[in-house]
């Protein structure tokens, strides 16, 4: 953290935990995209996306998490995993889904920047919420 501040383990702690938990549903996302899982194929199609682009999406997702993943660039991945859930909510909005299918993509938008704001001297002085 900047300006010699220390960072409490259990904030830090939780920080990796939060990021650790929603890389792996990203993740997850990203391999069903790119194996091609029926399932994945199916809920893309649903929702008006062709198949063919599928792996792309897939691709998108995993490179987009893996930048999170990573602390250099985590908030270029942070950004990108934004972008990435807006699209997300933007189509259950057009679809008229159910609002859970809606708030989902929000709440992880606001945990992936929770988990850096946790650690992330940067983010603390642009985002002064008391922790």
């Amino acid at each position: 953290m900047e300006n010699n501040q220390t960072i409490s383990k259990g904030r830090l702690y939780t920080s990796y935990g939060l990021q650790g938990l929603v890389s792996l549903m990203f993740l997850m996302g990203a391999f069903m995209n790119i194996s091609q899982n029926a399932e994945a194929v199916k809920g893309a199609t649903d929702m008006g996306f062709a198949e063919t682009s599928v792996l792309y999406l897939g691709i998108i997702l995993l490179l987009s998490t893996l930048l999170y993943i990573f602390p250099k660039t985590s908030i270029l991945g942070a950004l990108l995993l934004t972008a990435w859930l807006g699209g997300a909510v933007a189509t259950h909005m057009i679809h008229k889904d159910e609002m859970s299918k809606t708030l989902a993509p929000i709440i992880f938008g606001v945990l992936v920047w929770v988990a850096l704001w946790l650690r992330e001297g940067k983010l603390s002085s642009i985002f002064p919420f008391k922790a």
